[in-house]
This record gives structure tokens, sequence and C-alpha cells, in this order.
């Protein structure tokens, strides 16, 4: 296993990390951003009135794309079994 196989191994996973995870992440600062817009408009001071839109978009967000981060995973497992099955 050479050093070059190493890095891209990890790039790979980063890049896989960020794929399941950026879609998830993008919704939740979305909905905080207008949140926070809607509560400096109105001058409501609650802290806690971001939670539970953020939580219940990002269930939603997981639902949806639940098969796009299976596959994603799956591909990604499959391809480091066969790494390792050539070493």
């Amino acid at each position: 296993m050479t050093d070059q196989m190493i890095i891209t191994i990890v790039r790979d996973a980063f890049y896989n990390v960020m794929l399941i995870c950026g879609p998830i992440l993008l919704v939740s600062l979305v909905i905080g951003l207008i949140i926070s817009i809607f509560q400096a408009a109105t001058s409501i001071s609650e802290q806690t009135l971001t939670f539970v839109p953020k939580l219940i978009a990002v269930f939603l967000t997981i639902i949806i794309i639940l098969p796009y981060m299976l596959n994603t995973i799956k591909k990604f497992t499959v391809d480091m079994i066969n790494i390792i099955a050539t070493l």
C-alpha cells in the first residue's frame, strides 16, 4: 500500500462524507437563516424557536435522501472491500 493509495482512500472518504452530510447541513443552514431573518424582522428573541423547524426539516431531508445516502455508502464500502482484496 503506497502513500498515494492512502491519500486517495482518505480523499474519497471525505468526499463521501460531504456528499452524505452536505444536503442535511445545507437544509439546516437555510431553515436557520430563514428563521433568524423572521426573528430579526419581528423582534422575537426566543432561542428555542429554531429547534423544532430545523428538527423537522432535517428529519424530512434524511427520509427523502436516504436511498441516495445508502447507495453512496454501499458503493464506498464495496470499493474499500475491493481494495482490501487486491492487497
